[in-house]
Parts: C-alpha cells; sequence; structure tokens
C-alpha cells in the first residue's frame, strides 16, 4: 500500500508569510496546545518555522492560548 505524501498547503496557495492573527493557526494546534508537527501536517520546513513562529507570536499576544482547559 502506497502512502500518498501530504502537500504543504502554504506552498499550494503561494503563500509567502503566514499571519499571526489568521484564525486558520488553531489546526497546526493539538488538544494539549502543542505544535502539531510538520510529519502530521504535511507543511514543508520552511513553512513550518514560519508557522511556529506566527503561533508563538499569537500566543505572545492573546490570540491563542498557551494551554487548552
Amino acid at each position: 500500500m502506497l502512502i500518498k505524501k501530504k502537500r504543504c498547503i502554504f506552498c499550494q496557495k503561494k503563500e509567502k508569510t503566514i499571519s499571526f492573527d489568521n484564525p486558520d493557526l488553531r489546526r497546526f494546534i493539538n488538544e494539549k496546545g502543542k505544535i502539531t508537527p510538520a510529519r502530521y501536517t504535511g507543511t514543508c520546513a520552511t513553512h513550518q518555522r514560519k508557522l511556529k513562529r506566527a503561533i508563538k507570536l499569537a500566543r505572545n499576544v492573546g490570540f491563542l492560548s498557551f494551554t487548552s482547559r
């Protein structure tokens, strides 16, 4: 059985930057508030780093919580 590799959704949309106030950042965080690894989300290494910075900035600003309750 062949497993199809996930494509980076940011590369498909040809986005250069990832904004910290993007409401779609929640889909890259698991139920405990941790950032989901790239092997599960399918993001490339470049966009995973940008995603990490955007999520951390969103947490510091207050758009995302550090943990879930």
